[in-house]
């Protein structure tokens, strides 16, 4: 899989803007605040309907803009496809369209895939548990692109759930309607721990062996999902249904008068650790910053696999790398170098050329505010 060309209108700094790229390394250099994240931006979001800098969409769009549109000709399986997204300011709903045919948002979902590593990562360690369960969530859209429904109706079910639990603080008698709102919480939800579950299973031996690989000698990284139930790994569905259920009920009191939902995948973490303790709040800088970039090779690495269960039919994701190099150490550097050299596709983010090593030679986009300008990566070549 990779991205042929990318075209961006009114997207973050870009009034129009049109690149094409080829296979193997991109490197797209420019100046602090030229605009060169906005278009590694624009691909993640094709892919996840999300950005990794901003938790909504209006930044997104182009001061003064009513809509921004990013579209992007995609091969994988051996064909070329267009896919593109309109993001509209004011509350208007989002559009898509595949090809010629209009779709819905997340049906989108799975035609670009992408892993992203950009500074923002750190947070995965260091960060809330909610910087954690979007990582769970996006790898398990790449993984079963269909649970992008599941988590979108959970995320419905509770608002509509913690606004009866606020005005059941103040009424009397039946709650056979909270009871209903319950029981659809515990169904999407089991589906969704499940799912996460299953993900991290599969993910954790990757991560341990990609941490391995950049930070050697500094012990093993491990992961364990976290359950804000009592539902323990190995359960089905239905029985993970059942207990959170359970812990609904038991706890509907307390609830009501806090007004908020306190079991459900919305209250789960992914525990990092590291060796016997916890990555947060005992691992240094550097080992944080090594946990972060092996849950990323760890999920690209899981993602290109081509057997198991797993393995996805259009091959390996396009892999983003967003201004890290400057921030990691000539050792974590080389270690990610090496596992670069026979990807399909990479783009690289960096304010020098200098910052990206040497073995990394490819296509240069130079970026100048508002522009795209390609070059060879060698002009004296």
């Amino acid at each position: 899989m990779r991205v042929l060309a990318l075209q961006l209108d009114n997207f973050r700094s870009y009034e129009s803007a049109e690149v094409e790229f080829g296979p193997g390394v991109t490197t797209l250099v420019g100046r602090n605040g030229f605009g060169k994240t906005n278009v590694v931006e624009a691909m993640r979001y094709l892919s996840t309907l999300s950005s990794h800098r901003v938790a909504t969409d209006a930044p997104l769009i182009r001061a003064g803009a009513d809509a921004a549109t990013v579209r992007a000709r995609v091969e994988k399986a051996g064909r070329s496809l267009m896919v593109e997204v309109t993001l509209r300011a004011g509350g208007a709903s989002n559009s898509a369209r595949i090809g010629t045919t209009t779709v819905r948002p997340r049906e989108v979902l799975g035609v670009l895939r992408t892993v992203i590593f950009s500074p923002e990562d750190l947070e995965l360690v260091k960060g809330d548990p909610g910087a954690r369960r979007r990582f769970m969530d996006e790898l398990c859209v790449a993984l079963q692109p269909r649970l992008a429904g599941d988590l979108a109706d959970y995320d419905k079910i509770l608002r509509q759930r913690v606004s009866m639990l606020k005005t059941a603080k103040n009424a009397r008698g039946d709650l056979t309607v909270l009871d209903i709102w319950d029981e659809k919480l515990a169904h999407t939800g089991a589906r969704i721990v499940v799912a996460r579950r299953r993900a991290v299973a599969a993910l954790a031996p990757w991560v341990s062996a990609a941490y391995a690989d950049v930070a050697p000698g500094h012990g093993e990284c491990r992961l364990e999902y976290v359950c804000s139930f009592a539902a323990q790994p190995g359960m089905d569905e239905q029985t993970v249904e059942e207990e959170l259920l359970a812990a609904l009920r038991a706890k509907r009191a307390q609830e009501i008068e806090r007004g908020v939902t306190l079991s459900g995948p919305h209250r789960d973490d992914l525990q990092i650790w590291l060796g016997d303790l916890p990555a947060k709040g005992y691992a240094s800088h550097g080992e944080s910053w090594s946990c972060a970039l092996a849950l990323r090779l760890g999920s690209y690495d899981l993602l290109t696999r081509d057997d198991g269960p797993d393995a996805h039919p259009d091959g390996e994701p396009v892999l983003i790398l967003d201004d890290v190099f400057a921030e990691l150490d000539a050792g974590r550097r080389a270690a990610l170098a090496r596992r670069l050299t026979h990807a399909s596709q990479v783009f690289i983010t960096a304010a020098v050329a200098e910052d990206v090593p040497a073995d990394l030679t490819g296509a240069v986009v130079q970026v100048e505010p508002g522009h795209l300008i390609p070059a060879p990566a060698d002009p004296a070549s």
